[in-house]
């Protein structure tokens, strides 16, 4: 296990003091000084066994620890697992509303639900910032103090397609096995009605043909995100003489999902492995770059859009100017740029 992933863990197990513990983030005496001002944020997340969130959250904690005992103040920090279902999400803003939380931070289980959550924070007077899976656009248009940081979903995509395009025409015998001058592939995608999944299907493959590349699909199908699916599905196709012989690239919508598809090449006890590639740069999906299994994938910047939400959450709280505390805010919206991570750069990019 390497180092951020230990230390994300160990975050978000004390995410579990926090929600019990009102005193903050701080081991200082200072954070027990009844003067100090205590800040509550509250966060809901979709799932929390989800790699890209939980890692996310593991940032998020750590950045509000970091702040307490910065400025000297008392940061009570409720991370809640919605556990894939709207209606325990919409009970946990409740709580948060109704227990008076300084703002309220929310990866949403179903994005289309937004308008129920953005009222309910508006007639309390409560901010809230979305982050992760980005509302419709009429949704935060209900009210201007409602936020989101996240990332392009087409860029992830783009930079994706050109990891393949640009192994294609570097080293065309790595990717295209079979000579005949075109890309077999199969596609693993999220979950269905999830803006990001169908946007890099969309642009991954748009890239690919872009580059004056020729593909053929042999088959797709969603996994949910989810390793043990991908695997699952990932299994099926190798056992199909028509699909599993001839696969030449996985695409897939996240690195779990991506990982997953590894999974069951080793279960299938197939070791030379097709060039295969995600999307979020996961501590585990890094770890498999190195280990020359995953042919690479594409930052989603969890620390950057945890550092951000935080800001937000944290300027909301205390009446800062939020532009002055996040200048990458347009409007209501944060955006962090992706990165493609490869082989080539994954020492440089990251000290795990």
């Amino acid at each position: 296990m390497n180092t951020l992933w230990k230390r994300t863990a160990l975050l978000l197990s004390a995410a579990l003091c926090l929600t019990l513990f009102s005193g903050g983030c701080s081991d200082s005496d200072d954070s027990q000084n009844p003067d100090l001002r205590q800040i509550k944020i509250g966060m809901t997340v979709y799932r929390q066994d989800d790699t890209f969130i939980s890692t996310l959250s593991g940032y998020f904690l750590e950045t509000a620890k970091a702040r307490e005992s910065r400025d000297k103040v008392k940061i009570s920090v409720n991370v809640m697992d919605g556990k894939g279902n709207q209606g325990i999400q919409n009970d946990q803003v409740d709580k948060f509303l109704s227990q008076g939380y300084d703002v309220i931070c929310v990866n949403e289980v179903d994005r289309t639900a937004a308008s129920v959550i953005i009222d309910k924070a508006k007639s309390a007077n409560i901010p809230i910032v979305f982050f992760n899976r980005e509302p419709v656009e009429e949704d935060m248009q209900r009210w201007d103090r409602a936020y989101y940081v996240g990332a392009i979903a087409s860029e992830s995509g783009v930079l994706q397609g050109r990891i393949v395009s640009n192994l294609f025409n570097q080293n065309p015998e790595l990717v295209d096995r079979n000579g005949d001058g075109k890309i077999q592939y199969v596609m693993l995608e999220g979950e269905p009605g999830h803006q990001d999944a169908a946007i890099r299907t969309e642009y991954s493959i748009k890239t690919v043909t872009g580059a004056g590349i020729s593909v053929e699909k042999l088959a797709n199908d969603t996994a949910n995100w989810q390793r043990a699916q991908a695997s699952a599905k990932m299994g099926q196709w190798l056992k199909d003489e028509e699909i599993g012989p001839r696969i030449e690239v996985v695409f897939s919508n996240n690195d779990d999902m991506a990982l997953g598809a590894i999974d069951a090449y080793r279960a299938a006890g197939i070791e030379d492995l097709p060039v295969i590639v995600g999307i979020d740069a996961t501590p585990p999906a890094r770890e498999a770059i190195k280990e020359g299994t995953l042919t690479g994938t594409v930052l989603n910047d969890a620390k950057g859009q945890a550092e951000a939400i935080f800001e937000l959450a944290y300027a909301l709280s205390t009446g800062r100017d939020v532009k002055e505390a996040v200048p990458r805010l347009e409007g209501q919206y944060v955006w962090l740029p992706h990165r493609t991570i490869t082989i080539g750069n994954v020492m440089q990019e990251f000290d795990d």
